[in-house]
């Protein structure tokens, strides 16, 4: 029961000093326009933050406040008397104005959580590695041109994002930073990584992308935990070899918009748990063979790059839903793609197919179908066989005739032909249009 003598917010029992550091709060947000005259900051009793508490709130347990948000409220400031919450656990100002952080928030002793989000930040405070109790730092797009030298300090610290910043490197002694689970730092301005990163023996989650690192060390081969690695965007020429040594890359590996005329014949080797690959947008002529070791995967996007074929070891990629091979100068394909039979979506349009091989109606989940702006002039006749096809998109080919199989595919529900050779449209296609399947010829 709350007696008169006892300090409280909001009728909840809080020290005095932190119901004073509420009140400054409280009038910040009411010149911003966002808390109503005789308000209080809402409490939430929920264990756990998450994307329904709301944009502005505080917990309190044990009459102590242990968690405060106030995002997208448009504030240009915190205030220092926010050092005065010394209970304080997480700590949300997402979306904010904010050019600084006040000081006195290095002196919250149990601080778990920081998310200074999509702010106008272009420093972290010097003292930042006070925060021995730091667990989380999430500072995305903000305008950070550097870290501070004391980050190694935070012993605890699993996740740090600092993407789309400015930095230019990263400090001294991140090695230290032992518990690291998960760092983002792409989109920035890196031009290379320190030997130092390949030090962090927990790290699981990578992302480097969107820099202009043009050499990744073959030491990446130490970080074996790593389930998900992103070095998409950069100016790399060469993959490390060493790649093939992250055995537990599960979920994904994103190689996209680099410069890679070829990769190292054993990459694949030991990757056989990866679920998505992306090495689309570079100019990669051939793919290894080893490519067949990743039986697991289940989306491989190699669009925009110089391929002339596709290695015979695809067909062992049986668990492959979709596979993404537009805009490279493919001449044929491998018999073995008829063993996909878990494949969805297969998109092969703007390369240079003149013929299918026969297997390709083996391919009997296939729903979507993309082959436009290829030399085709004939289809096999095994496409009858594609009984759960539901989009098929031939245009601009040089076809001169269809298979009449093609009258008996189930779902179809559109076909577009236009733009071929055929001298007539064969009689069987206005059954296709009766039962519901849209033509465009």
């Amino acid at each position: 029961m709350l007696h008169a003598s006892e300090p409280s917010y909001a009728g909840v029992t809080i020290s005095a000093h932190e119901t004073s550091a509420l009140k400054i709060v409280e009038r910040l947000l009411r010149e911003k326009g966002f808390l109503k005259e005789g308000a209080s900051i809402p409490i939430s009793f929920a264990e756990r933050l998450d994307g329904n508490a709301g944009e502005i709130g505080l917990r309190v347990e044990n009459n102590v406040v242990v968690a405060i948000w106030l995002r997208h409220c448009e504030l240009k400031e915190l205030p220092e008397t926010l050092g005065e919450l010394t209970g304080l656990q997480h700590l949300d100002v997402t979306n904010n104005r904010l050019t600084k952080l006040p000081t006195s928030l290095c002196s919250l002793q149990k601080l778990k959580t920081l998310r200074v989000d999509a702010n106008c930040l272009s420093e972290l405070p010097d003292a930042l590695g006070n925060l021995r109790e730091l667990e989380e730092l999430h500072a995305d797009r903000n305008q950070l041109v550097t870290l501070p030298a004391s980050l190694g300090q935070l012993s605890r610290l699993k996740t740090l994002r600092v993407y789309g910043n400015r930095l230019t490197s990263l400090p001294a002694g991140i090695e230290r930073l032992i518990h690291l689970e998960d760092m983002s730092i792409g989109h920035n301005a890196l031009e290379e990584l320190p030997e130092s990163l390949w030090q962090l023996p927990h790290l699981q989650c990578l992302n480097v992308a969107e820099n202009h690192i043009a050499l990744l060390s073959e030491h990446i081969g130490r970080l074996t935990r790593l389930h998900t690695l992103d070095i998409a965007h950069n100016e790399l020429t060469r993959v490390p070899a060493a790649l093939r040594e992250l055995s537990n890359l599960t979920y994904f590996l994103y190689m996209s918009n680099n410069h890679f005329t070829s990769l190292p014949a054993e990459l694949f080797e030991r990757l056989e748990h990866l679920r998505y690959l992306n090495i689309t947008d570079n100019q990669l002529r051939e793919l290894p063979a080893t490519l067949g070791h990743l039986t697991k995967l289940r989306e491989l996007r190699i669009y925009n790059n110089q391929l002339s074929e596709l290695p015979e070891t695809v067909g062992n990629l049986t668990d492959l839903k979709e596979l993404h091979a537009m805009n490279n100068a493919l001449v044929a394909l491998p018999a073995s793609l008829g063993k996909l039979k878990s494949l969805t979506e297969l998109r092969l349009s703007n390369n240079r197919l003149a013929l299918l091989p026969e297997t390709f109606g083996e391919m009997n989940n296939l729903a979507l179908l993309d082959l436009r702006n290829n030399q085709l002039q004939e289809l096999p006749e095994t496409f009858g066989k594609l009984s759960n096809l539901t989009h098929l998109d031939l245009r601009a080919n040089q076809l001169r005739t269809l298979p009449a199989s093609l009258c008996k595919l189930p779902k179809l529900e559109k076909l577009d032909l236009r733009w071929n050779k055929l001298t007539r449209f064969p009689d069987w296609l206005s059954q296709l249009e009766r039962r519901g399947c849209m033509l465009y010829l």
